[in-house]
């Protein structure tokens, strides 16, 4: 969704057909991204980094159509952050402008929520620890 809620770019790596985007929360500890000091503190970190990855060549290509994965066809669908309160969450997704693609209180599988990224993405908010003695992601009302 952006880099002060979700976390920000700790490591950034480019190389002739794709690049490397590391994401997380610095937690204190920073270094310039495209640094030898960044691929160090990404190495030696214990809490959650995400990588992505952008496959280089579709950005010239005048057809290139977007996918987002939840829509036909098919495909990569979404990813998922914990935090300790969803609704708290989604407010600030929502005061930044983004939108909910499922609210909490929506559908079967309450607690749980989705917002979707300026390219239609879906980043779903999970409750960490869960509601009940198995984790449980969402609960039914």
């Amino acid at each position: 969704i952006n880099a002060e809620y979700m976390g920000q770019l700790l490591r950034e790596v480019h190389f002739d057909s794709f690049s490397l985007y590391f994401l997380g929360n610095p937690g204190g500890e920073s270094a310039d991204p495209k640094s030898p000091e960044a691929r160090e503190l990404v190495k030696a970190r214990f809490e959650p980094v995400l990588e992505l990855t952008h496959n280089h060549g579709t950005e010239k290509d005048p057809n290139f159509v977007h996918k987002n994965g939840n829509e036909e066809p098919k495909g990569f669908g979404h990813i998922g952050f914990l935090v300790d309160d969803v609704e708290a969450a989604c407010e600030h997704v929502l005061s930044l402008g983004y939108e909910l693609q499922k609210k909490p209180t929506d559908g079967n599988m309450k607690g749980l929520a989705f917002a979707r990224d300026p390219d239609g993405y879906w980043v779903e908010i999970v409750k960490r620890g869960g509601y009940d003695e198995h984790s449980t992601p969402y609960y039914v009302a």
